[in-house]
Formats: C-alpha cells, structure tokens, sequence
C-alpha cells in the first residue's frame, strides 16, 4: 500500500522514469561567467528535485539573475529577470530538510521565507558550510537538494561581483550575473 502511494506521488511531481530511483539527474546552468554543473539527488529529495526540473524543462530560469550574494556565505538566484522584476513561480513545495543532506560548500538547497513549505523556484549555492541552515528534528531548515560538481570556480567568481542596494533590496551584485540557460543534461 505505502509503496502504491508513493509511485502514485512520485507520477503526481512528473517523474518520467521511475523505474531508474538510482539515477541522479544533472542539470547545466549557463551563466554570464561560465558554466555550473549540478548533480541533483532525486532518492533523498524526491520533491525538490522534480520541482526543480519543472522550473528547468519549462524555461523558467532563462534569463533570471543572482540577485543575492553574500561573500563567505551563498550566492542565490531563480526568481529575479535581468531587470530585476520578480518573476511567477509555482505553488510552494512541501520542505525536505530532514533528508539528512547538509547545506554543505557546493550544496544547492531551496530559499524560503519563515515558512519552512514556501519553496518555490529560488535556490541558492553554499560558498561555506553552512551547518545552521540544516534541518533538526522540530525546526525545519533549508532543503539541501543536489551539488555543483563542475563550475564551483564560477560560483566563487559570482560571490566576489561587488554588491550593493538596487530596487529596494540588499546584496545585488553590481554587475548582472544571468542564467543564460539551464537544461537538463540527463
């Protein structure tokens, strides 16, 4: 019965390919200062990878911004276009962060507001370890839900772009740093 519900979730978040649970897939995100390869963990994040491939698939990140980034701490974009204008995210996602996956340096996790279910389309990548943003049993944290596994040059090159105040909020780089694409490589 429990593993009926299950397949019948995993269909409901758009898993294609079930059958294959071992498989994690890999995202490439094509930034205005190079490359950044993501391996994405589907067995311990099962809904925040596939609410991440849906942003991915549909073209949602194309064009977004890092439109926060603070030097020794994380760099975080997905919800911004270049000109700063949020954009329309899907409904929120249900929190993972007791998956037992760290917000570890080169860890990507989802940003949120106080509610701990408001996820939807920002992520951030941790510069350092951020151990304090991890789930406890009875305080939820920030889903941890893959790892850049190529281009952690380029994020460090992201989190030393000057920032400053723009458009009300704080820490946006001065110079654009875009998602020129991100596509899903398997």
């Amino acid at each position: 019965m429990l593993k009926k519900l299950w397949f019948s979730l995993i269909l409901l978040l758009g898993f294609s390919a079930f059958a294959d649970d071992t498989a994690n897939p890999r995202v490439l995100l094509d930034t205005s200062l190079g490359e950044i390869e993501l391996e994405l963990n589907a067995a311990d994040a099962p809904i925040s990878v596939a609410n991440f491939l849906a942003y991915v698939d549909s073209g949602f990140y194309q064009g977004t911004q890092f439109h926060r980034v603070i030097s020794g701490f994380m760099v975080q974009g997905g919800g911004f276009d270049e000109n700063l204008q949020p954009k329309q995210a899907l409904a929120a996602i249900q929190n993972e962060s007791q998956n037992g996956l760290a917000n570890r340096r080169g860890t990507i996790a989802y940003a949120r507001t106080a509610d701990p279910h408001s996820a939807t389309s920002q992520f951030f990548i941790n510069l350092v370890d951020n151990a304090y943003l991890n789930g406890k049993a009875g305080k939820p944290g920030y889903t941890v839900f893959g790892r850049v596994i190529r281009g952690m040059e380029v994020v460090d090159k992201i989190a030393k772009v000057p920032t400053g105040l723009r458009s009300g909020m704080a820490d946006v780089p001065s110079q654009t740093v875009l998602i020129r694409t991100a596509k899903k490589l398997q």
